[in-house]
């Protein structure tokens, strides 16, 4: 810097107030998706730097307009698998609405073979179910109405006796699953000699049931079935623990009893007295094996509000025997995620349909893989993919059923 003249050194004092808070954004985790588009979550945090340490702060400190998204598309490859599809069947009815199906076949793009179809379980997948109509009957009056297909036909149920007339009406408004609602004993019927037959009154067991109280303790000991499934639910906000009270398991006979919830799995049979397990999120599916009747666990649940948070904010749960599923949701801060879901659970002697009423995701010849509607099947982690104006009829293996709206 010769010969330009240096200037004296000297200190001046810094500004210690505290940087206002701001967010924080940590890397984005692992892609949900093996191949192809998926979703990466990524945390972020409310912090602030006092006196060069950065400091935790409430979110509500920070700017809700500013937060950045907690997920983000992510593409890892291109799939090396995909779907493929038989031609669609002839319409189940020669007059009328029914319906058509196809095959699904996971396939290797480079060989045209048929491979298991676990190699293409995270790749969505189109319908195979649909809609069709064979003009009308003969026997049709003119004018009569015909506004879809009916993809289902429901048998009508057979008369309710009083009780169960009494039992309906009281549990009417409170949208609970059938295996919530206290069963009605059937009344004891004459035999041909007069004398009253008590065999056939109806005792309803715990098996099959889905449990929606805050706590309980359930009996699984006795069961006539080898295999006995009850489920337990809460809303969300909420995680379910468990304790084993009693188990009287024959472990070297291969009894065994399952927990498995969307964030956890786990096997026992030796030392579950006292154990405790948390299901990590507000559902939680328990599974009994037994090979000699009259053994078996009995477990008590309790709930508490969540430790973690394991939804968004736009996220539903659905218990009920029906229910209504709107898309998208207005947060009350005006916000919009970019995926809300829907969680459907039903006791696990029940499956699921679900009927697509209304749908507009934009142009149909102009569609991306951004703007779609997934269902899973989370029995089987089966999806499928609905794009466009499909109006679909979609059923579950199982009794959980996982809805997403992209876009």
């Amino acid at each position: 810097c010769h010969p330009v003249p240096k200037p004296e050194s000297r200190m001046e004092v810094c500004d210690l107030s505290p940087c206002p808070p701001r967010w924080k954004v940590t890397p984005a985790g692992p892609c949900s998706s093996n191949c192809g588009l998926g979703l990466a979550v990524q945390l972020v945090t409310c912090v602030q730097i006092r006196q060069g340490k950065e400091i935790l702060l409430e979110e509500r400190l920070c700017p809700v307009a500013e937060k950045p998204l907690t997920s983000v598309p992510c593409v890892i490859r291109m799939c090396s698998y995909e779907w493929s599809f038989s031609e669609w069947t002839e319409c189940s009815t020669s007059c009328g609405n029914g319906i058509q199906t196809r095959q699904d076949f996971c396939l290797n793009p480079l060989t045209r073979k048929h491979v298991n179809p676990i190699f293409c379980r995270h790749f969505p997948k189109a319908i195979v179910v649909r809609g069709c109509s064979a003009g009308p009957c003969p026997e049709q009056a003119v004018g009569t109405r015909s506004h879809g297909a009916e993809l289902q036909t429901v048998t009508p149920a057979a008369p309710l006796t009083t009780a169960a007339t009494a039992k309906e009406a009281r549990y009417k408004d409170l949208d609970l699953p059938p295996s919530a609602v206290p069963a009605v004993p059937q009344e004891q019927t004459k035999t041909g000699g007069g004398e009253e037959d008590t065999t056939k009154k109806v005792e309803i067991g715990v098996c099959g049931k889905l449990f929606l109280n805050a706590t309980g303790v359930i009996n699984m000991t006795g069961v006539e079935s080898s295999d006995c499934t009850v489920a337990i639910g809460r809303p969300l906000r909420e995680e379910i623990t468990v304790s084993i009270l009693e188990s009287s398991l024959n472990c070297s006979a291969g009894e065994v009893v399952l927990f498995s919830g969307r964030m956890m799995w786990r096997t026992g049979c030796r030392k579950l007295p006292l154990s405790l397990i948390n299901s990590r999120t507000n559902t939680l599916i328990v599974k009994q094996r037994v090979l000699l009747p009259g053994n078996g666990v009995i477990l008590q649940y309790n709930s508490r509000t969540a430790t973690k948070k394991y939804y968004q904010d736009c996220d539903k749960q659905l218990f009920g025997p029906q229910g209504e599923i709107v898309n998208p949701v207005q947060l009350p801060d005006q916000r919009q995620e970019v995926v809300c879901r829907t969680f459907i659970n039903v006791a696990p002697r029940y499956r699921i349909a679900i009927r697509a009423l209304y749908i507009d995701l934009g142009n149909e010849s102009n569609q991306t893989h951004f703007n779609y509607i997934l269902v899973r099947d989370v029995s089987t982690m089966k999806t499928m993919v609905f794009h466009g104006k499909q109006q679909f009829f979609w059923q579950s293996t199982g009794s959980q059923a996982e809805i997403e709206f992209h876009e």
